[in-house]
């Protein structure tokens, strides 16, 4: 797997990658009826990633925070659909991060996010 962040490589590799596939629905247009049809109008598919990573290193902690500093970014990733490598533009959600160990004197971290296509 290969993941870029504005065309450079991740810091760090994530324990868990998913990729959601996202219908987005025009909300005034599409709506169920009395005896439950449902009209829709769909008005773009967009793709949300979610990474999670386990025990990095503080430096590669912040690399990557601070990769993601910009409004949006564009993300090279995997894709499910297509299956090639795709470059799109996305936007990050909230970055927690935790102490995940200490060994030494040195922390461990770990931390999670989703980046979602604009």
């Amino acid at each position: 797997m290969y993941l870029a962040i504005d065309g450079q490589e991740i810091a760090h590799y994530p324990s868990e990658f998913k990729c959601t596939i996202m219908d987005l629905d025009n909300a005034e247009t599409t709506k169920r009826t009395a005896d439950g049809q449902l009209t829709r109008e769909r008005i773009a598919v967009k793709r949300q990633i979610e990474l999670r990573f386990n025990a990095m290193t503080w430096d590669k902690l912040s690399a990557i925070l601070t990769a993601l500093k910009p409004k949006f970014v564009q993300i090279t990733y995997p894709d499910p659909e297509s299956g090639q490598q795709e470059t799109r533009t996305f936007y990050v959600s909230d970055r927690e991060s935790a102490i995940a160990i200490e060994r030494g004197g040195t922390y461990y971290w770990s931390t999670g996010f989703t980046l979602t296509e604009k």
